[in-house]
């Protein structure tokens, strides 16, 4: 049988970013969080090569919604699910600030609100794919916002069809590389680039899941994984209820709503 679900992706040209950072005001905007929040960052800005052949580079970052996410193998509390359709999305309510997914993860995506911590409930920051905009047949807020089309939304195979098909029309123009097509099994943040990847701030990798490994070493540790689960679940319970009766045992401290 055909699998017919389309695999959504996003596609960055580095040829056509601007560096305006309009992209990450969306973002803010959009999930209502303050801009030293934001789920997007710029990395690799610069400029490369040597006079008179200079060239600038500037890497706009989120979360690579791998095909093969390491954050979801390494949570213990499954936080995090890979939809069919491409999103890797993280659960709040599940987590237990292990921070596990945070070195997990080859592309330094997740990061973890300090601000709250464990006992105020463990919050993990991460571009969530814009469920509330796709699902309603919009695009992502940072797509919808980038006023070069450095950025776009689609279909995963018709994004990478846009790509060879640029580089072939402009061969001296972008390295001949689609970045995220083979990637650590694949990533739905596809990147083409004129400069050298690893000047974007993104690693270099070959084709082989991470998780693969991890997976088949964590199967011989099962007992061992579902105990310490258990373990950082109760500890994080019982912070809470320790935090709980200490509000409760001081009416004289003033309330403090927590941050958004």
């Amino acid at each position: 049988m055909t699998d017919t679900i389309q695999h959504k992706a996003y596609l960055f040209d580095a040829t056509r970013c601007i560096d305006c950072r309009a992209c990450m005001v969306a973002c803010s905007v959009e999930n209502n969080i303050p801009m030293d929040k934001t789920r997007i960052w710029v990395a690799g800005v610069g400029v490369t090569g040597e006079f008179p052949t200079l060239q600038r580079s500037t890497m706009v970052a989120h979360c690579m919604h791998c095909v093969h996410p390491d954050c979801m193998s390494a949570c213990p509390v499954g936080a995090y699910s890979k939809a069919a359709d491409g999103p890797v999305s993280y659960n709040p309510d599940l987590c237990i600030g292990c921070r596990y997914c945070m070195n997990a993860c080859a592309f330094g995506v997740p990061h973890f609100d300090y601000d709250k911590g464990i006992v105020d409930g463990a919050f993990i920051d991460k571009c969530t794919f814009c469920p509330q905009r796709i699902y309603n047949g919009d695009e992502p807020a940072c797509v919808a916002t980038c006023p070069t089309d450095a950025l776009e939304y689609g279909e995963r195979e018709e994004l990478l069809k846009k790509a060879h098909e640029r580089i072939a029309a402009h061969p001296g123009k972008y390295i001949d590389h689609v970045y995220g097509e083979f990637e650590k099994g694949g990533t739905s943040y596809l990147v083409l680039s004129h400069v050298p990847f690893r000047d974007l701030g993104l690693p270099e990798m070959d084709e082989h899941p991470i998780n693969e490994t991890t997976e088949a070493i964590m199967e011989g540790t099962i007992p061992f994984a579902v105990a310490w689960a258990g373990v950082l679940t109760a500890v994080a319970g019982v912070s809470r209820v320790i935090s709980k009766q200490k509000e409760n045992a001081s009416p004289e401290k003033p309330h403090t709503e927590a941050k958004e």
